[in-house]
């Protein structure tokens, strides 16, 4: 098996440009996953943040997730669960408005960082689609116009702690699903693993790494790439020891986000493949999504298709 992708975004100001421009288009072709380091995120930065986010779950989340775990009566399961996740969530929502001030529990300070995160996380994402225009052949640019509503893209961060499971067996972390979106940025535990893509029919082991940021890709950059770039499947299997943080911001389109396949991209395929694709307004997808998550992405094509043509 391939070694999973990661990319030193240092190497992209030297004579290595061409070779790492390279590893992300292989990655974004064959894996639909990479982890990227000096990713201009101080590292310092990151520490806090991580050191903050288990702080607040401890404080605030880790109890709530006890009761919980007693009211669905998680503890010693007996059957496999397929209905329920073992992870503990907030959500914070950047744009087009920001929800931070109405998320009860958080400190003053945590609201700062996230806040200050974001802004880096929009930069970082808005920097990588870029540099996927350019390998895809696209003008710079294309990527972020495409995802640009009225009111420009949807942005927000999934916060998420997986406590030690006794039974990861029985329930998973976060069951099997590609994600809906545009590009996700992911600051994962650098100690406690559990990520997991599928690749050729196997699972492998997203690897915890310090400082990292992981990438992935979402449904809308598989359509307007024409299949050219893929989401993947992932899923996070539950632990025995460790709790795993993870903080998963979502670079997404606008509500209202017209999304097809490139035009500059379709002209150069075979006409089979040309109507791959549908052509949606993104809302109309994302309540799609809500119903059918965790089931295969391909139908959720087809039915877009269905509704463009009805």
């Amino acid at each position: 098996m391939a070694k999973f992708p990661v990319i030193n975004m240092e190497k992209l100001n030297g004579e290595e440009r061409a070779a790492t421009m390279e590893l992300i288009k292989d990655a974004c072709e064959n894996w639909g996953f990479f982890e990227v380091l000096n990713h201009g995120i101080p590292y310092d930065f990151m520490d806090k943040i991580e050191s903050l986010t288990k702080e607040h779950y401890k404080k605030c989340m880790e109890q709530r997730f006890r009761e919980l775990v007693a009211s669905k009566a998680l503890e010693g399961l007996q059957a496999e669960v397929t209905d329920m996740d073992w992870e503990s969530t907030f959500y914070l929502r950047h744009l087009p408005e920001s929800n931070m001030a109405e998320i009860p529990d958080l400190t003053d300070e945590y609201r700062k960082v996230m806040k200050e995160f974001a802004l880096k996380l929009e930069k970082l994402a808005e920097e990588l689609l870029d540099l996927f225009c350019e390998n895809l052949g696209l003008e710079k640019g294309y990527l972020k116009k495409a995802f640009y509503g009225e009111k420009g893209p949807t942005f927000g961060t999934k916060v998420s702690n997986y406590p030690p499971c006794p039974t990861p067996d029985k329930i998973k972390g976060l069951r099997a699903h590609t994600d809906a979106g545009g590009i996700i940025l992911l600051f994962q535990d650098p100690q406690v693993g559990g990520l997991q893509l599928l690749k050729d029919g196997e699972w492998v082991n997203v690897p915890p790494l310090r400082h990292s940021i992981v990438i992935n890709l979402g449904d809308q950059l598989e359509v307007i790439t024409n299949g050219q770039y893929k989401s993947v499947e992932h899923r996070v299997i539950a632990q025995t020891d460790g709790a795993r943080m993870s903080i998963a911001s979502f670079y997404n389109p606008g509500s209202d986000a017209v999304i097809y396949p490139a035009p500059a991209l379709l002209e150069k395929e075979e006409e089979e493949k040309k109507g791959l694709y549908p052509k949606f307004v993104f809302e109309d997808y994302m309540k799609l999504y809500a119903l059918l998550k965790f089931q295969a992405k391909e139908p959720r094509f087809e039915a877009m298709k269905a509704i463009a043509t009805a």
